[in-house]
């Protein structure tokens, strides 16, 4: 196989936005297993005036991925995510105004490999969500487990997210004075075995929780489409019923999260390696009321 190699004149931007994906996909794959490994060192080596007021701090704190987190527009405002998002690069779409005195959840498909355009539209500044829907606050919802990675989840909320556990969403959900959007990547860890190039299989039948809280507090669903999610990486076939597929399947019962075994490209070379291609991401939030659905031109078949 010829490797193709990047050129050497590319402009400083684009290395710059090579540079922050590559950020973002190292601190996905490996930050939380450095802090882990930063709070044994600080235990086997007895910095007890390091871990001791660290832990009892995270032992009050413990419940506040559930609360609405705790993020930090310094963090959401780092230049470093306005190259990321012209990485790809990613848009944000709406097809109908919202109203900022209710709440809404965001049913977003497809999880995608590393779920970016979730992550660059709603956990960042950089996007036109705030244009685009003003009075709204949006929260993404995020697999629990990243929670109870002590000073990793410290990181991790400063950008927005919070738990995807029901408590979590419904203590969104429920704020008076509305103008809250929980954003729920409603395939999940299931939906990411399959995020294949040219494919897409959503994990929605199975999903009826969320509708349920939804009724419980009022809000209304606005389904999001995340193009060009499935095209960012390539990954080892695994169609179902192969010995790979099952190994995944069992792993994720075990410990809540996929492993799916993705490739893409490199940061010097575009033929292998773990940064994402750079294809475009358009993410679409298509909502009507039914009399607007009624009185609409371009009406949407919802009867499949």
């Amino acid at each position: 196989m010829k490797v193709e190699f990047a050129p050497l004149n590319i402009p400083l931007a684009r290395r710059l936005q090579t540079a922050a994906v590559l950020q973002w996909v190292l601190s996905f794959l490996l930050l939380a297993q450095v802090c882990i490994g930063i709070i044994v060192i600080l235990i086997t080596h007895n910095y007890w005036f390091l871990y001791v007021p660290y832990m009892t701090w995270l032992y009050f704190d413990w419940r506040t991925p559930e609360q609405g987190g705790r993020r930090s527009n310094w963090v959401r405002s780092w230049t470093v995510w306005r190259y990321f998002k012209d990485y790809f690069p990613i848009h944000l779409i709406k097809t109908w105004d919202l109203d900022p005195s209710h709440n809404y959840i965001f049913g977003f498909h497809p999880h995608g490999v590393l779920v970016a355009g979730a992550f660059g539209n709603f956990c960042t500044n950089y996007s036109d969500f705030e244009q685009l829907f003003p009075g709204f606050t949006a929260y993404l919802h995020v697999l629990p487990f990243w929670f109870r990675c002590p000073l990793f989840r410290e990181y991790l909320m400063s950008s927005g997210p919070v738990s995807v556990s029901k408590k979590s969403v419904s203590h969104v959900l429920s704020k008076e004075g509305g103008g809250n959007i929980s954003v729920i990547v409603l395939g999940g860890a299931e939906e990411s075995l399959d995020a294949h190039p040219g494919k897409f299989t959503l994990f929605i039948r199975q999903r009826k929780g969320f509708v349920k809280i939804a009724l419980t507090h009022g809000a209304s669903l606005v389904p999001v489409f995340s193009f060009g999610e499935n095209e960012l990486f390539k990954q080892v076939n695994n169609p179902e019923g192969s010995w790979l597929r099952t190994v995944q399947e069992r792993l994720q019962k075990i410990m809540g999260f996929a492993l799916p075994l993705f490739h893409a490209r490199g940061i010097f070379q575009y033929n292998f390696g773990l940064m994402p291609y750079r294809k475009p991401i358009h993410t679409v939030a298509a909502y009507a009321t039914a009399h607007e659905a009624a009185h609409s031109p371009s009406e949407v078949d919802t009867t499949r």
